[in-house]
């Protein structure tokens, strides 16, 4: 097994936070708006379909990135996947696309915490993108360390948070959740949304890099990473309709449960959808640093401006929602999976072993890694009935 060396040495939970904290942001919090426009047994159907098709594409992308001494994927592309004169076209281009999606990401986050921020102290939408935006940047220029440190506390915070407000939706008013059927064009775009809530591609390197490439427990803070998420896509999910029924908007869940049960617990409400965006937004730039370092001569610092200060700029002009947002990131960055695993194939076939998936990175499975992205790329862009 060979040793990879990263920024920093991540303990096993700072790894798997690392995992919950990428996928526990901006998507969570939009799966209920999706989720109600559904029915309850499509959403628990695909839940599980999900969780597993995505545990798949998490292994490939870990030994992808372990074959390339932990590199983020635009390395991994250029070294796997681009070949001949229109390599460094192509890589530029691949450069472009997933920055892009990042930085959408990223503003949808932003987006997200200045909605919280104006529904609890009634701040301006631009003050409280800014306040944000300055608060949730310092925990990155600090490096990986501290941001798993931060994702780790956090997880466990969202826990006891979750358990709490769980707690006052059981004793408050209740509605009946969603049971009919609308649209298959709902269906797929619920699909999406999990599929893409429960992604952690771009934070996968990163523990390969932390775990200095410790297949075993790569594995393991993948599945608990994972496992953790749907957890709370569950609850947030089933709490959310039952407290706030069909009344979800597109601010983000926890706002609109916040509102239903108002007083302190809506404050604790926006404590969680606080601790949940900055966790995304903490594991989303820091790839985005990496992968502006790993393509560009500038340094760290520059680098991290160059990553995060395009997300301020299009939260404050962009003029989209919460769940637009998330939408439209979930778009590119489900395509960049399609390149990923057509990468990974490669890469394994070079290698000709395989430390971390075994049997389950095969062909088949690749395709079916490859068909789900394309089915979740097609419920991103579908309009709601």
């Amino acid at each position: 097994m060979k040793q990879i060396r990263g920024e920093a040495r991540l303990t096993f939970m700072e790894a798997t936070s690392i995992i919950v904290g990428h996928g526990v942001g901006s998507g969570v919090l939009a799966v209920p708006y999706l989720a109600s426009r559904n029915s309850w047994w499509h959403f628990l159907l695909i839940v599980v379909i999900a969780y597993g098709i995505n545990l798949l594409m998490h292994f490939m992308i870990a030994e992808l990135s372990y074959n390339n001494d932990g590199a983020q994927f635009i390395k991994c592309f250029e070294r796997e996947l681009f070949v001949g004169k229109l390599k460094t076209i192509a890589t530029w281009v691949a450069f472009g696309l997933l920055g892009f999606s990042v930085i959408i990401n990223v503003s949808g986050f932003i987006t997200g915490a200045a909605a919280v921020l104006s529904s609890w102290f009634g701040w301006p939408t631009w003050v409280g993108m800014l306040v944000y935006y300055v608060l949730a940047a310092l925990v990155v220029n600090f490096g990986m360390k501290l941001v798993g440190i931060c994702e780790k506390i956090s997880v466990y915070a969202m826990v006891v948070v979750i358990v709490i407000l769980f707690a006052a939706t059981m004793l408050a008013e209740k509605s009946a959740l969603p049971t009919g059927f609308v649209a298959f064009a709902n269906v797929l775009a619920l699909y999406s949304m999990v599929s893409f809530s429960l992604s952690a591609v771009m934070s996968v390197p990163q523990v390969v890099k932390g775990l200095e490439g410790d297949a075993g427990k790569i594995r393991g803070a993948i599945v608990a990473g994972t496992a953790i998420n749907v957890g709370i896509i569950l609850v947030i999910t089933l709490m959310t309709l039952i407290g706030a029924g069909t009344n979800v908007s597109q601010d983000g869940a926890l706002v609109d449960l916040a509102a239903h049960l108002g007083g302190w617990v809506g404050i604790v409400g926006y404590v969680f959808s606080l601790l949940a965006i900055s966790t995304s937004f903490w594991a989303n730039t820091l790839n985005l640093r990496d992968i502006v370092k790993e393509q560009t001569p500038f340094s760290i610092r520059i680098s991290y401006l160059l990553a995060t200060v395009p997300c301020l700029v299009i939260a404050f002009f962009g003029g989209n929602t919460f769940v637009g947002f998330t939408r439209l990131a979930g778009v590119i960055q489900i395509l960049t999976g399609i390149g990923i695993i057509i990468a990974y194939h490669r890469s394994r076939k070079r290698e000709g072993t395989s430390v971390i998936c075994g049997r389950l990175g095969i062909l088949p499975f690749q395709i079916l890694v490859v068909a789900s992205s394309v089915l979740a790329t097609v419920g991103s862009v579908l309009s709601l009935s």
